[in-house]
């Protein structure tokens, strides 16, 4: 037994020792989480014909709705992958919410040389209403599927049989509302250190085998793909039941299941990806709104903090300051590097696993430094600090004002 020179060294030291004993049981929670279905292009099949809406070879016709506000940099590589699923009931409708830049005219354009593309122009945004919600609405109202898929204007499509593998398992399988993750492209310095972790984050709080439970309450869906039935669409209420929200995604979510809509989430292999943001300024407002929206309430937002605190932080702080508190800092900076290593092997393995390099798992303590501070910034909001998320300007759940 270790004779510490007093009782709070002797705590840090066993409190530091239990950190990595609890990230050697997430090894466990990554191995059941493994065993959730992965979509790939092996899951497009042809679906059965018995469904309501199909055509003589089983698709039923599906409308994917897109809203755009300032996305000339991505608008042409999302229509792209679109119009190139193999899918063959397919409409793709295009909002633009009352975009300053080259969007609308990319979109015309498209409009024109393809039927199969619906192009909406929003001119105002309602009293009561977030942008994208407000969007997604009045492209509804042009929408002709049995089926209903909404995406972002910054998905890059990289496989055509996105669309028959998504809508071939959710009615294999029965569900109405699946939503299928993306891989998070990272290209720049912040991005490869603080997307990983942020995305862990959500993985922590909406583990994969209880979203994909109907006993389980917690519910989670990534407005980067969400497939849904019309019916599902209706019972959740549509787009006006989350119009004032900035994360519509995860209140339909939430709705579908108190509706007894079944929802399901998948991981996807590479079959679309998503850049959410490109500088270390974009990430913080973003995830910010995320963290706000997802987790919205004072005491998750604290439990937050607190598990980063202890369980991401914490031991890189044990491992510094164990010189500075005499001779118990060899049983300290052990037990330090216990709950390191722990904590490395398997970050490595959720890195590969959500297609990151594993050597940036070693950057992890910055990015959970970041996250941490983001959380902290998400806290504000609850104050009725104003948020700006695309020009528009929000508080407390109302619009301020728009630019």
């Amino acid at each position: 037994m270790p004779d510490f020179a007093s009782p709070w060294i002797a705590a840090w030291f066993w409190i530091t020792l239990a950190i990595g004993l609890v990230w050697l049981r997430r090894h466990l929670q990554v191995n059941r989480g493994g065993k959730e279905h992965v979509l790939s292009e092996q899951d497009a099949q042809t679906v059965d014909q018995s469904g309501g809406g199909a055509d003589s070879n089983g698709w039923p016709s599906l409308s994917v709705v897109v809203a755009a506000k300032d996305e000339e940099q991505n608008i042409a590589r999302c229509i792209d992958g679109l119009l190139a699923q193999d899918y063959p009931r397919l409409q793709v409708i295009i909002a633009n919410d009352r975009s300053r830049d080259r969007t609308p005219q990319i979109i015309d354009d498209y409009a024109r040389r393809d039927p199969r593309l619906t192009a909406v122009h929003v001119r105002e945004l309602p009293a009561g209403w977030f942008g994208k919600n407000n969007a997604m609405r009045e492209a509804m109202q042009h929408a002709t599927g049995e089926l209903l898929c909404f995406s972002d204007a910054d998905c890059a499509y990289d496989s055509p049989l996105l669309l028959r593998a998504a809508v071939s398992f959710a009615r294999r399988e029965g569900i109405e509302f699946l939503s299928v993750l993306p891989r998070l492209e990272a290209n720049s310095l912040w991005e490869k250190v603080i997307q990983p972790v942020a995305g862990a984050i959500m993985v922590f709080w909406f583990p994969p085998q209880k979203v994909n439970d109907p006993r389980c309450r917690e519910a989670y869906a990534n407005g980067a793909f969400m497939l849904m039935t019309r019916r599902a669409y209706e019972a959740i209420g549509g787009h006006e039941y989350a119009k004032a929200t900035l994360n519509e995604d995860m209140h339909m979510a939430r709705q579908a299941k108190r509706v007894g809509v079944r929802l399901r989430v998948l991981q996807s292999a590479g079959l679309y990806r998503v850049r959410m943001y490109t500088g270390l300024k974009q990430i913080w407002r973003g995830w910010t709104r995320i963290f706000y929206g997802c987790f919205g309430t004072l005491p998750r937002l604290l439990a937050s903090v607190i598990m980063l605190s202890i369980f991401s932080v914490s031991p890189y702080v044990a491992l510094l300051a164990s010189p500075l508190v005499g001779g118990s800092g060899l049983w300290l900076a052990a037990a330090a590097a216990f709950a390191i290593v722990s904590q490395q092997s398997i970050l490595m393995r959720f890195y590969a696993l959500t297609g990151n390099a594993p050597g940036w798992a070693l950057t992890y303590p910055v990015g959970a430094t970041v996250c941490l501070g983001m959380t902290l910034n998400a806290m504000t909001r609850l104050t009725g600090k104003t948020t700006n998320w695309r020009g528009t300007a929000y508080a407390g759940g109302a619009q301020v004002k728009t630019t």
